[in-house]
């Protein structure tokens, strides 16, 4: 046989679409040539393939070998081409049965001894393998991480002679097992630690029950880092569905997926050094940022007034849509972006509060300076705005008594939410406008207050159906079947903007 096809899979965001790689050898001078829009990674294989195929014991044919990666007009990156095309030669060249090619997806990096190395993207290639009713064929290490995909058949492999023995069927293929892999529990710290603040507590609960946005204000010193970092602590656990996205998120990127974290919530953090395209993502081959890695989980901004003003707007439309899609001039990719965002930052520059009884000396200018990095609208994208005091000195004492800890408020909220599930399928902060007109009805004298707060504090439709979002998940923490007075009170007391902010 002089022609063979294998099938193997591109990434494009968190899509992983069809690559067929068809092998041709003829007559001619020895020569080995990639076509069908290679990137540098992949014309690089020819040599790895060589030695991979001398030293796996087979023989490199000595005449013309063209190799095309279909559809042309689709950008082919990375090492993961190397095995398909290796398993391409080896067809092409007699060396190995063809059978089984065409029901079965190859992926991996080869290193000159014929050994598999892992590649990432094994989640989105094992779905759209899974839906092609094609058996995957990975490195070990990348098969685990692809096991996860319940119903996909998925095969790993050490190197590259133990495929060939699968194809010719003169042994079997390991199947990854996922059972006895123990799983490690992030090291979150306790809500009991956290000394008063007993506002921001309380806070910190609604924001967990409905996955709502939440900002703190307050000096250095008052706990709000200490808060956020206690966040993943109390969050209702991720369904098998939103931990298959967060993981293939977490899969395409380089930093890799942790097997061992399987079903726990991100949390990102990055430095408000971080640039626009580190937090959404990009690259010439887009690549997903930290919004996209905080996928159904959180994204902490500390010091949010020393990000630039750009980066944070950046965050406006993810924050509405869930999605962010990035467009280049030869391609578009789209990355899911459904986050929590939680941000702390000081009153002034200086850290203090600017009431006239602390050691701030900041000018009126210097204030007005350090708030203009919040541009308004994306404040109105946030449910929870609370202010974060200084501490009393009686708060802090070793006798002084603790608050809940994180196992007792994690309860309260994992109701909460299995009765948001019960009502609509997803998170009160999740709701369209007309799910809202649905699920958040008020009385009268709800309505009345309602209105009265729109005018006074000169809020928005958006704060609006928020607000009822809001008063919807504490009625849900109080086991309400409707939302009373003291849920939409408390609501709208969350929405007056600081007067830090104003």
């Amino acid at each position: 046989m002089q022609l063979a096809t294998v099938y193997t899979r591109a990434l494009v965001g968190i899509q992983a679409p069809e690559v067929t790689v068809e092998v041709h050898i003829s007559n001619g001078l020895p020569a080995l040539s990639i076509v069908g829009l290679p990137e540098a990674a992949v014309r690089e294989s020819k040599d790895r393939v060589r030695a991979a195929i001398i030293n796996s014991h087979f023989e490199f044919p000595t005449r013309r070998i063209t190799v095309n990666l279909a559809p042309a007009d689709l950008p082919k990156d990375g090492g993961r081409y190397d095995l398909p095309i290796a398993l391409g030669i080896l067809a092409a060249s007699g060396q190995i049965d063809d059978k089984l090619l065409s029901s079965h997806e190859f992926h991996g990096e080869l290193a000159l001894s014929g050994q598999l190395r892992p590649v990432h993207g094994s989640l989105p290639s094992a779905l759209a393998a899974n839906a092609g009713n094609r058996t995957l064929v990975l490195p070990a290490e990348s098969a685990i991480e692809a096991a996860l995909v319940e119903k996909a058949d998925v095969k790993s492999a050490k190197d590259l002679l133990s495929i060939c023995q699968y194809l010719r069927q003169q042994g079997e293929l390991d199947q990854p097992d996922i059972q006895n892999i123990e799983t490690e529990l992030l090291d979150v710290a306790d809500m009991a630690d956290i000394r008063g603040q007993h506002h921001a507590r309380r806070a910190l609960e609604i924001a967990a029950a409905g996955r709502h946005n939440l900002i703190m204000v307050g000096p250095p010193g008052t706990g709000k880092s200490m808060l956020a970092s206690r966040l993943p602590g109390i969050l209702p656990p991720l369904s098998d569905e939103h931990a298959l996205e967060s993981a293939s998120v977490q899969s395409i990127s380089h930093q890799g997926f942790n097997i061992r974290n399987w079903k726990q919530r991100p949390f990102r953090s990055p430095h408000h050094t971080a640039s626009g395209i580190a937090l959404v993502g990009g690259g010439s081959n887009p690549s997903p940022g930290e919004i996209s890695l905080a996928h159904h989980g959180v994204l902490f901004l500390d010091e949010l007034t020393e990000f630039d003003r750009h980066v944070l707007d950046v965050l406006r439309e993810p924050l509405e849509t869930g999605t962010i899609i990035i467009s280049r001039a030869a391609r578009q990719a789209e990355f899911p972006a459904r986050f929590q965002l939680v941000a702390a930052m000081n009153p002034c520059p200086q850290g203090y509060s600017c009431d006239g009884k602390s050691l701030c000396q900041c000018t009126i200018e210097q204030q007005k300076r350090h708030r203009s990095s919040i541009s308004a609208p994306l404040l109105d994208r946030i449910d929870i705005h609370i202010e974060v005091p200084r501490l009393d000195k009686s708060a802090l004492d070793s006798n002084a008594p603790r608050g809940e800890s994180s196992a007792q408020i994690r309860k309260r909220v994992n109701q909460a939410h299995q009765r948001q599930m019960q009502r609509s399928g997803k998170s009160n902060t999740e709701l369209s406008n007309k799910e809202v007109e649905a699920f958040c009805q008020l009385g009268e004298k709800e309505k009345q207050i309602l209105n009265q707060a729109m005018d006074k504090l000169r809020l928005s439709a958006r704060a609006y159906h928020r607000i009822l979002k809001l008063a919807r998940t504490i009625a849900d923490i109080s086991a309400s079947k409707h939302i009373e007075m003291p849920h939409l009170a408390e609501a709208i007391t969350y929405r007056s903007v600081n007067r830090f902010l104003e």
